[in-house]
């Protein structure tokens, strides 16, 4: 799936969206990726003689990625962070690198959901965590 295709389903835009590409995905996993480039808007700030993608921003980008998954069922609906667990920082990420980013969806009541989601670099695991979102319709 490619970022028209992703843009179809998600509600993020630019400069917001952090999902590229979808690799591979069905109803319960998803792989997607995000190459992060020098440009990106917070490497301005965060930090600007050492550019670090923020891991709040990681973890936006597991959540959007669980999302393109979810959001196949909800044509026009809009995630929302309901809470996020076990949530561990492993490696920095930064400009040139390639985020692989794999989400499972480890529960669903209603539009509730529970998804469980790594990101990695080269095969390295820099972020992972427990997300639970609400789906508003």
């Amino acid at each position: 799936m490619n970022l028209e295709e992703i843009k179809k389903i998600l509600p993020h835009r630019e400069p917001f969206l952090f999902v590229d590409e979808v690799l591979k995905m069905d109803d319960k996993r998803i792989v997607a990726k995000r190459t992060i480039r020098a440009e990106e808007y917070f490497f301005k700030g965060h930090f600007p003689s050492e550019p670090i993608m923020p891991g709040v921003l990681i973890v936006e980008a597991i959540a959007q990625t669980g999302g393109v998954m979810l959001l196949r069922k909800y044509p026009g609906a809009i995630p929302l962070f309901m809470g996020i667990d076990r949530a561990r920082f492993r490696k920095i990420v930064k400009p040139g690198d390639t985020l692989i980013i794999e989400v499972e969806l480890l529960q669903e009541r209603g539009t509730i959901v529970k998804i469980a989601g790594i990101a990695k670099v080269q095969d390295e695991i820099v972020c992972e965590a427990t997300i639970l979102a609400g789906i508003k319709k």
